[in-house]
C-alpha cells in the first residue's frame, strides 16, 4: 500500500487529490542566487511589457497587434495584411526556437520567461507573501474561522489582486487598439466607450480568475506545451533534475544526524527535508524525476543548495542535469536532433531577413477592370483600362507618386491626375488608362512592367497584362 501510494504521481497530477478535488498549493517562498536571477529577468520583462506599447520608433508603435483593422506593428515596422506570409514565418521561428530550446535545455522557457509564470510567481504571489505571510502562515490563515483579521488580509490581497489584473488588461488592450487610443479613450471617459469597457471588465476578469484561483492549473492543464515534454526531451536534455544517484546512495534517503558520517554509512545525500518540495509552484516531488509539471523554476534547486550548505554537503544534489550527466556522468553535447532543429531554425532566419531587406515600402497592385475589353483609338492606340491600390507601409506621405511603363513604349494616365497623394500608413486607390501603340504589342497578351516613382525616386515595381488583338499584321 505504502508503495502504491508513492508511485501515484506517475497516473495522477500533484494539484488533485485522490477524491479528485482540488488540492491547493502553498509554496514556501523561493530564496537563493537563481531565484534573484529570475526576478532580474522577470522585472526586465515586466518593464518591457508594460512599456513597449507607449514606446515610438519612426513615429510607429513599437509593438501592437490590432487584429481588428489586421495591422502589425513589430519593432517600429508595420506590416499589413498582404505581410501576412512574414508574419506567419516569424510565428514559425518563435515555435522552431522554443522547440530547440526544449530539446536542450527542458521546459526552461516556462521557468523563465512565460507570461503566466512570471507574473504568478513575481507579482501576484510575491503581493501573497507580503500580505499573508510565507508557507505556514498562509495555511493557518485560511483554517482559521472569518474574522477581522482574515477579512482585512483576504479583502486587500483580493482587491490588489483586481486592480493588477485591470492593468494588465489595460496594457493587453493598448497592444490590440494602440496607446494613443487607449489614452484616448481614458481622457474620454468610460462611458463614451461603453463596448470598450465591457470588453476590459471581460479580460479583467478572465486575469483576476487565473492569478487568484486557476493559479498552476493553467501549467499543468491548460497548456498543452508541457505534454510536449515526453516528445521533445530525451537522455540527454538538460532539465531540473534530482541527482538520485547521489541522493539514494545504498541505504537511500535518511533523516540528518549530527556528526554523522554518512559516507561510512551507506546513506544518501538527501536528508528528506522535503524542502524541495515545499517550494515547488506546481507542488510535485522533483526527487520522483522529470514529470509533466515541473516547469523549471528552479526554486527546488535554491531551496535543496541552501539546505547542504546547512548540513555541510555539497551542492548540486538537485540541478540542471541530463539523464546521461546523472547516470554515466556524460557531459552536454549537440546531439544530431539539436543540430537539425537549429540548421532549421537558421534556414528560417535567413530568409526571413532576406524577405524584410527585399520588403518595399510601398506595395502596388494594378489590376485590369473586370469585364472590360480593350479600346481601339486614333493613331493605332491600343487602350486598357485598369484599377490600382497603392499600399504605403511607412510613417511619411508620399506626395508626387506617377506610374511609368518599363517594358514598353507607351503612356499611363490616372483618372485623378498626374500625380498621386498615397498617406501615411494608409492607401491610396483609383483608376488608371494604359495606351501602348498597336505595333509595341508581341502577342494578344503582353506582360507589362510598371515602375513606381515618387518624384525622381522608384519606390517599387509591379507587373500587369495588356489585351490587345488577335492580329497583328
Amino acid at each position: 500500500m505504502e508503495k502504491q501510494e508513492q508511485e501515484r504521481f506517475r497516473d495522477s497530477i500533484g494539484t488533485v487529490t485522490s477524491e479528485g478535488k482540488r488540492s491547493w498549493v502553498y509554496p514556501k517562498k523561493p530564496d537563493g542566487i537563481l531565484y534573484k536571477y529570475r526576478k532580474w529577468v522577470s522585472y526586465f520583462l515586466l518593464i518591457f511589457l508594460f512599456v513597449s506599447p507607449f514606446i515610438k520608433l519612426n513615429g510607429n508603435q513599437f509593438l501592437m497587434f490590432n487584429v481588428l483593422e489586421r495591422r502589425f506593428n513589430i519593432f517600429g515596422d508595420i506590416f499589413w495584411p498582404q505581410d501576412f506570409y512574414l508574419f506567419v514565418l516569424m510565428m514559425l521561428i518563435g515555435v522552431v526556437f522554443v522547440v530547440l530550446f526544449t530539446v536542450a535545455f527542458g521546459r526552461i522557457f516556462c521557468g523563465w520567461i512565460c507570461p503566466q509564470t512570471i507574473f504568478m510567481e513575481m507579482v501576484f504571489r510575491r503581493i501573497e507573501y507580503w500580505i499573508e505571510g510565507d508557507r505556514g502562515k498562509q495555511i493557518r490563515l485560511d483554517k482559521q474561522n472569518w474574522n477581522a483579521e482574515k477579512i482585512r488580509k483576504k479583502a486587500s490581497k483580493w482587491f490588489i489582486f483586481f486592480i493588477i489584473s485591470f492593468l494588465i488588461a489595460n496594457v493587453f488592450l493598448a497592444y490590440l487598439i494602440g496607446s494613443d487610443r487607449l489614452l484616448l479613450y481614458i481622457q474620454e471617459g468610460p462611458l463614451a466607450h461603453i463596448s470598450t469597457l465591457i470588453s476590459l471588465l471581460i479580460f479583467t476578469g478572465v486575469f483576476y480568475f487565473v492569478f487568484a484561483w486557476f493559479r498552476e492549473q493553467v501549467c499543468v492543464i491548460a497548456c498543452p506545451y508541457g505534454r510536449l515534454q515526453g516528445v521533445l526531451l530525451d537522455t540527454k536534455s538538460i532539465v531540473v533534475a534530482y541527482d538520485h544517484k547521489r541522493g539514494e546512495k545504498e541505504k537511500g534517503r535518511a533523516k540528518f544526524k549530527k556528526n554523522e558520517d554518512r559516507e561510512a554509512s551507506g546513506k544518501g545525500d538527501c536528508i528528506d527535508c522535503l524542502q524541495c518540495v515545499q517550494v515547488c509552484p506546481t507542488g510535485i516531488d522533483i526527487r520522483n524525476g522529470t514529470q509533466l509539471e515541473c516547469v523549471n523554476c528552479t526554486a527546488c534547486i535554491d531551496a535543496c543548495n541552501n539546505i547542504m550548505d546547512a548540513v555541510d554537503l555539497p551542492r548540486g544534489l538537485i540541478r540542471y542535469a541530463s539523464e546521461e550527466n546523472i547516470e554515466k556522468r556524460k557531459k552536454f553535447k549537440f546531439t544530431p536532433r539539436i543540430k537539425g532543429y537549429a540548421a532549421v531554425l537558421f534556414i528560417l532566419v535567413s530568409v526571413l531577413t532576406g524577405m524584410l531587406f527585399l520588403r518595399s515600402d510601398v506595395e502596388a497592385n494594378i489590376l485590369r477592370l473586370p469585364g472590360q475589353l480593350y479600346e481601339h483609338k486614333e493613331n493605332n492606340i491600343i487602350s486598357n483600362v485598369y484599377t490600382y491600390k497603392l499600399i504605403n507601409k511607412t510613417s511619411k506621405d508620399y506626395e508626387n507618386v506617377q506610374f511609368k511603363l518599363m517594358s514598353h513604349k507607351g503612356s499611363i494616365r490616372t483618372v485623378k491626375g498626374s500625380s498621386i497623394l498615397v498617406p501615411a500608413n494608409g492607401l491610396a486607390e483609383g483608376t488608371l488608362f494604359i495606351e501602348i501603340n498597336k505595333a509595341a504589342l508581341e502577342t494578344e497578351k503582353d506582360k507589362l512592367k510598371i515602375a513606381v516613382y515618387d518624384g525622381e525616386n522608384l519606390i517599387e515595381t509591379t507587373g500587369t497584362t495588356f489585351l490587345g488583338p488577335r492580329s497583328y499584321n
